[in-house]
């Protein structure tokens, strides 16, 4: 067995962005680090990442800090400096083609538009063969560029459907981590407004 996952969530630093729809990742990695008392300050390879122990499991929570399209530097400098084979890469990432309020967890896939992903699959020399979970945020409404959309925090009712995703996203990771990922999507797969078994 590998020494540890890796555990990551793709979003982009600073302040500027930290509250915008495009880095879900880095909100679950926050909760994860909040629940099991995990630092995520260590600067390294171009990310910030913390050492810590889930479930019972060893883990490096990373937040990359290339900026979104340049996630796969800092993914793949990690899996080589701690030779983490691509089973144990576990990759967050925000999607615009699913629902807000919904969960999806794959064990592979396409990066489908998703520019983090497609960075990281490029680095992984087009293997897309990696644990990931999908965190919906939706489509623009009307004509709004996705540019703009993604940039955007969320606003009303959507804050409170976005926080109890992020809840749902770590308890997603937590069993995967004890159970593996065919259960883990057979009990978070879907709309967080379903029920979520324990």
């Amino acid at each position: 067995m590998a020494e540890r996952y890796l555990i990551v969530g793709l979003g982009n630093p600073g302040r500027k962005y930290e509250n915008t729809r495009h880095n879900a990742g880095f909100w679950v990695i926050d909760e994860l680090a909040r629940r099991w008392n995990i630092s995520v300050n260590n600067s390294e390879r171009k990310a910030f990442t913390g050492d810590g122990t889930i479930r019972g499991t060893r883990v490096l929570l990373v937040k990359p800090q290339t900026y979104m399209n340049l996630s796969g530097e800092s993914v793949r400098a990690l899996m080589d400096f701690y030779k983490i084979e691509r089973d144990y890469l576990f990759v967050i990432s925000d999607d615009l083609d699913l629902p807000l309020g919904t969960v999806r967890l794959r064990k592979q896939g396409s990066h489908g538009g998703q520019k983090g992903l497609r960075n990281i699959i490029q680095h992984l020399g087009g293997d897309n063969t990696f644990n990931r979970l999908r965190f919906g945020i939706d489509r623009p409404p009307g004509r709004m560029p996705v540019e703009k959309y993604v940039l955007q925090p969320f606003f009303d009712d959507d804050v409170i459907t976005a926080r109890i995703v992020v809840e749902r996203s770590a308890d997603a990771v937590e069993t995967f981590l004890k159970d593996g990922m065919e259960i883990a999507m057979s009990r978070h797969n879907g709309k967080v407004d379903e029920p979520n078994p324990t």
